[in-house]
């Protein structure tokens, strides 16, 4: 028998931005597909006309682009299986509900939702089931000529799966095992709605993934539930030898507390949950997004991947391709996956260091562009490389590196309290004139000079590189006082040591 070609498919509703849980199961599928040379479908699930939100589908679109995640085929990528979206596959799902129908796998229900309310006012935990469907107004209590009579008189009605009692469902679950569930427990979920003509969830997916010959469905564990009602659907229509393998992941769950993550979280401790920006009809920022706070793709996809699966050993920075070979379904978590959003930040972080300073200077100097900056991109480059280090986001740079674009104009109050001594105007006017002395102010040859000068007055190392840091810089920060002065050049130092001087000469 010829092994089945891995295929495997994310199937987002477009309902809104999409959730990083999402995002998650979108990296999974896409690492499960390129480790077995699969492909990769991207279907679009929008059966529930009523939820349907306009942009939501460009911007999950969007989102995969600019993680790195590529689709093979689907909606906006093509392929041989389409539509792959399933408002356009109407008629094909129709045909297989009348096949339900036509087998006595299903039956047609007229109960308007107040009935249905009504019953459940009645009986406790009513369940549209087995139990209670021959108490109901649907085909199986009803004559063929009065089932006919209501549908040419317009009236709407659903079809409902008939599910028989007394049956062990198996469902074989790649991280969970042998999952048995006993039909009993099963309602008479809802296939069709003929308001909209449309199929429900559980209908589309199994038809959809049979036709485009889905081999593994890897997806978030709140579809759990319904995996044995997709196992039936499949035995229904006899399709049992082309049933996927399932994979149910686990949860992403609140930072702290119980639960499963979700914005509130994300607004109430600060981080995103969602990988772009959104923008409400209105087009403002309604949720912030990864991208737009400043995090790389890489470190992102590096911090989800780790999320619920490890792939053992001291080694926690990988990038796509490397995490290709290493992934294994079987060996994710059960159990659902902390959210810890500080570890994004230090991915973040670390593939700060990991980038070259001409790479975080192209980011960077957009910002530097927008406070003045008329220094070249060589210069800006030169600045990264001396702070890039220190900093997490390229937007941290800005407030922690100015100083080497423009001149302090105040000076910090703590830190001229603190390094700024009675002798320092009278020690700083006399190192100005050493620097003015110098016809090399390379780095190497200022250090050289001035560590030979403050031994040879008998100063204290500490007290004349902390005033000085506090002229050329305003405050107590920065990288080596030689490195920042070596950058500023000979006239910008002294121009704002003379300045400084003036300024706090009488401080002390």
């Amino acid at each position: 028998m010829t092994e089945r070609r891995v295929r495997v498919r994310f199937a987002p509703s477009p309902t809104g931005p999409l959730h990083i849980g999402g995002v998650r199961t979108a990296l999974y599928n896409y690492l499960f597909a390129r480790q077995h040379g699969g492909d990769l479908v991207f279907r679009i699930e929008d059966t529930d006309s009523t939820r349907f939100v306009a942009g939501a589908e460009d911007y999950i679109i969007e989102a995969f682009r600019w993680l790195g995640i590529q689709f093979d085929e689907g909606v906006s990528f093509g392929g041989n299986y389409g539509p792959y979206r399933q408002s356009e596959r109407r008629d094909i799902y129709k045909k297989y509900v009348q096949q339900l129908l036509d087998h006595d796998k299903a039956y047609i229900a007229f109960d308007t939702p107040e009935e249905l309310e009504q019953k459940r006012k009645e009986t406790d935990n009513f369940q549209y089931d087995n139990r209670t469907r021959l108490q109901m107004r649907n085909s199986l209590t009803l004559s063929k000529d009065e089932v006919d009579e209501l549908i040419a008189d317009g009236r709407q009605y659903v079809v409902r799966f008939k599910i028989d009692p007394g049956q062990d469902v198996l469902v074989d679950d790649m991280i969970r095992g042998a999952v048995h569930v006993k039909s009993d427990i099963l309602d008479d979920k809802v296939l069709f709605k003929s308001a909209d003509q449309l199929p429900t969830y559980h209908l589309a997916n199994i038809v959809d993934d049979h036709l485009m010959e889905i081999s593994h469905v890897i997806r978030g564990e709140e579809w759990l539930p319904s995996a044995p009602l997709h196992v039936l659907l499949y035995q229904a229509f006899g399709w049992q030898d082309s049933m996927p393998r399932f994979a149910h992941l686990p949860l992403l769950l609140k930072p702290d507390g119980k639960g499963k993550l979700s914005k509130r979280d994300g607004d109430r401790l600060g981080f995103p949950v969602f990988p772009l920006d959104w923008k409400d009809s209105e087009g403002n920022v309604s949720a912030t997004g990864y991208r737009e706070q400043g995090y790389f793709p890489e470190a992102v996809v590096n911090f989800l991947a780790l999320l619920g699966w490890n792939p053992g050993g001291e080694q926690e920075l990988f990038t796509l391709e490397e995490l290709v070979p290493l992934f294994d379904i079987t060996k994710c978590s059960k159990a659902g996956a902390k959210f810890a959003y500080e570890k994004g930040i230090w991915f973040n972080h670390e593939y700060m260091l990991k980038k070259s300073a001409e790479e975080i200077a192209r980011l960077f100097e957009p910002d530097c562009r927008a406070h003045g900056v008329q220094d070249s991109l060589e210069r800006i480059t030169q600045v990264v490389a001396m702070m890039k280090d220190r900093v997490s986001f390229v937007k941290e740079l800005w407030p922690l590196c100015s100083f080497f674009f423009e001149a302090p104009t105040v000076y910090d109050e703590k830190t001229v309290k603190k390094r700024w001594k009675e002798e320092s105007g009278a020690q700083l006017t006399e190192l100005m004139a050493v620097l003015e002395g110098l016809d090399d102010f390379s780095l190497a040859h200022q250090e050289e000079v001035v560590h030979a000068w403050i031994e040879q007055q008998g100063y204290k190392l500490g007290n004349i590189m902390n005033a000085w840091r506090l002229t050329l810089v305003g405050e107590g920060k920065g990288p080596g006082m030689f490195d920042i002065s070596a950058f500023l050049g000979k006239e910008e130092t002294i121009a704002r040591m003379r300045r400084a001087i003036a300024k706090l000469g009488s401080v002390g």
